[in-house]
């Protein structure tokens, strides 16, 4: 357990902080470099622990894909191995195999994979032995839980026999990852077309070429929400681009409402602290991730705001929605659900003197409370939990005067 505190007064100057790259960018294009016929230029690949693992296993091939606790690493990968007509084992960690991804495993078993449960119906681990034909090229997927399925079969469908068709059903969540998936795609060649709830891709051969990962605007959030909760402070977020694609860029216009002026420069984002203006409300459905970040702000600078498209937080690496109910209450703080699936921050207005926060093996938990040190001392349990997506950030965070000190 680490404790947490600021030597000095919640004041940052000009700071500069290197972020880490995209997990998400990295984790698509180490497939579809896997997927391509041909060299490509792969730059500034993300060091999440995450990434570590997936360049692991595609480099040694091992007959076990065990992707630890990487979700996406874990679905990527299971559509790979199908569609190259490999025999796997796919496993991970205990919770990993409690994580559901019986509709990935539905929907390729139904263009002509081969795939068995070891275990319980519907959960890791799977065997894979494989793809010999494609049997049909249409499936319908849910929009709805998770993106990384309908991601899995698409980075998969240009290398099929017939191409690929996917009916998304329903609502589609986090939107911005499915775009961020095929724009990747097509700056390696390939094209598609998406009308309405049908995309096509036709088989088509990924061609060679260079990309570098731009850094990850989920890292980047934190360093938002500590500005947010500082008195004062300036940042210079490295390595952001104004036209990104990772959905997560939305946190500029979340968080332009509680205080922070963003300004593109050459090299980056420059972050201010400001006037908070408030707002009533925000939609999580294509930016999840942000979520934890975002209630851990308002709960502690004071802002009552309503959130809804939490939906997928429940089968991330924790009930996010437990665990932030939980965390939240430690300092007089709630996330109520008022009605079904729309949930209101209440802030905090007692600050105790401390606050030891449970990280529940999640790293987003680890970085999403960090703030709360703006007003008070905190022991974090198990900070070593951000190295799944951004292993640098406690020394980021020493760098900005943030003391840590073992209890």
């Amino acid at each position: 357990m680490e404790i947490l505190e600021l030597g000095q007064k919640a004041r940052f100057e000009a700071k500069e902080i290197p972020l880490p790259s995209s997990k998400s960018e990295s984790n698509r294009v180490l497939i579809i470099d896997a997927l391509t016929e041909g060299q490509n230029q792969i730059h500034n690949l993300a060091e999440a622990r995450d990434t570590q693992t997936m360049i692991r296993l595609l480099q040694t091939n091992p007959p076990i894909f065990d992707v630890l606790d990487a979700g996406t690493t874990m679905r990527f990968l299971t559509a790979f191995a199908a569609a190259t007509n490999q025999n796997k084992v796919m496993t991970g960690t205990p919770r990993m195999c409690q994580r559901p991804i019986g509709i990935l495993v539905e929907a390729l078993r139904s263009i002509g994979a081969e795939i068995h449960y070891m275990n319980e119906e519907g959960f890791p681990p799977l065997a894979i032995h494989g793809m010999k034909e494609q049997s049909q090229n249409r499936v319908k997927i849910r929009g709805d839980v998770s993106s990384q399925y309908i991601s899995a079969m698409l980075m998969i469908a240009p290398t099929l026999p017939l191409g690929l068709e996917i009916e998304l059903e329903g609502k589609v969540g986090s939107r911005t990852y499915i775009e961020m998936t095929l724009q990747l795609m097509e700056k390696f060649g390939v094209s598609h077309s998406w009308e309405d709830n049908l995309i096509s891709v036709k088989p088509q051969k990924y061609q060679s070429g260079t990309f570098s990962v731009e850094s990850d605007w989920s890292g980047a959030s934190y360093w938002f929400s500590l500005l947010a909760c500082a008195d004062e402070g300036t940042f210079f977020l490295k390595g952001l681009k104004e036209d990104s694609l990772q959905g997560d860029s939305e946190i500029v216009r979340i968080m332009e409402n509680f205080g922070i002026k963003s300004t593109f420069k050459e090299g980056g984002l420059l972050i201010e602290k400001q006037q908070v203006k408030g707002i009533s409300h925000i939609d999580f459905t294509h930016c999840p991730d942000l979520a934890q970040t975002v209630a851990v702000t308002c709960a502690i600078i004071g802002q009552k705001v309503k959130f809804t498209g939490l939906e997928s937080l429940r089968i991330k690496e924790t009930d996010r929605i437990f665990a932030l109910q939980e965390e939240l209450a430690k300092f007089n703080a709630e996330l109520k659900e008022v009605e079904p699936d729309i949930f209101e921050v209440i802030p905090s207005v007692t600050m105790p003197s401390e606050v030891q926060i449970h990280t529940y093996d999640d790293h987003r938990m680890a970085m999403a409370f960090m703030p709360l040190l703006t007003k008070t001392k905190v022991k974090m349990e198990d900070p070593s939990v951000v190295n799944k997506s951004y292993p640098s950030f406690w020394d980021h965070c020493e760098s900005l005067g943030i003391q840590m000190q073992k209890s």
